[in-house]
């Protein structure tokens, strides 16, 4: 990937999209392409063989989803199927169509059974029963592995594909209903702490195990894999590390400020027990996580601030 290459990044007004946008434009590829939702509808398949055909990219990061938190994937499950499948046929295949010379599919990691032995590792696809809050979601992205891994044996194609674990950092999307786990915190205490509220209650036990990576983290690795991974093989991207649901609020109790009580509310689902990603074939491919977690937070509460705090 040369620094004029031809690069599309769809989804770029997403969490994912826009840090990858940052981030080459901040390391100098200098001929990145966007469109908003309003100029390219990535559900139309007609609208986005046209865009490849008149645009040719060359590159493409494949960012592009509909995407949730417990609440929004048990409640919308049929749009989640739809539109992630809609989304990433219509642009893997035009990718292949149009000749484009690499493809990032990024996945998630709820692709992994419920029960799959911790640390995930990439061979564990498949190999078990998903989660129920969440599976419909999930088997759009496994369908989009398989595309792609399709794609590679058949035409020849370079489509690789990502599974980031839990991501978090500015631009991630705060709305109560469909937010996930991390932004849903920050929103609850900030709006707690500026409404002298005495308690928040949270979902679930709190003894869920999650593992978060800085969305930042996530675009560094994507523009290292696009240099330096080619395979049908899907890749893990993480921090190796994970915590409990209980300490993440903690944790973000602490940033905000907020002093009240935390109550947990068990009639609600914790979801998967566990979900920590075993990243030792990223690392053997020469990438690492950058960012301190409680630096992250902290930048993320920041940009909430600055974004949403004052409707809350």
């Amino acid at each position: 990937m040369e620094k004029n290459s031809k690069i599309f990044v769809a989804g770029h007004q997403g969490l994912v999209g826009s840090a990858i946008v940052r981030k080459l434009k901040t390391e100098g590829y200098t001929n990145s392409i966007t469109r908003t939702r309003n100029e390219l509808d990535l559900l139309d398949q007609q609208a986005v063989a046209d865009f490849f055909a008149n645009e040719k990219p060359e590159y493409v990061f494949q960012a592009a989803a509909k995407v949730g938190g417990i609440m929004a994937n048990k409640t919308y499950p049929a749009h989640f199927i739809y539109e992630n499948l809609q989304i990433q046929n219509n642009i893997i295949h035009s990718a292949y169509v149009n000749n484009v010379n690499k493809l990032i599919f990024l996945g998630s990691s709820c692709i992994y059974p419920k029960m799959a032995e911790q640390p995930i590792k990439e061979d564990s696809l498949l190999t078990g029963p998903l989660e129920s809050t969440n599976d419909a979601y999930a088997i759009a992205k496994i369908a989009g592995i398989k595309l792609c891994q399709s794609y590679n044996q058949q035409y020849g194609t370079n489509f690789i594909s990502l599974m980031p674990t839990n991501l978090y950092g500015p631009g991630d999307n705060f709305d109560p209903q469909t937010s996930h786990v991390l932004p849903a915190f920050i929103r609850k205490f900030h709006g707690a702490k500026k409404s002298n509220i005495p308690s928040v209650t949270l979902w679930g036990s709190g003894n869920a195990m999650r593992e978060f990576l800085h969305v930042d983290d996530l675009a560094d690795a994507c523009i290292h894999l696009m240099k330096y991974y080619d395979g049908s093989e899907i890749v893990n991207v993480g921090t190796g590390k994970d915590m409990a649901i209980k300490d993440l609020a903690a944790t973000v109790q602490e940033i905000v400020g907020y002093k009240g009580d935390i109550i947990w509310d068990t009639s609600k689902p914790d979801g998967t027990p566990r979900k920590l990603l075993d990243v030792s074939k990223l690392s053997t491919l020469g990438w690492e996580p950058k960012i301190k977690f409680m630096d992250g937070i902290a930048e993320t509460y920041e940009w909430f601030q600055v974004n949403h705090g004052q409707h809350d």
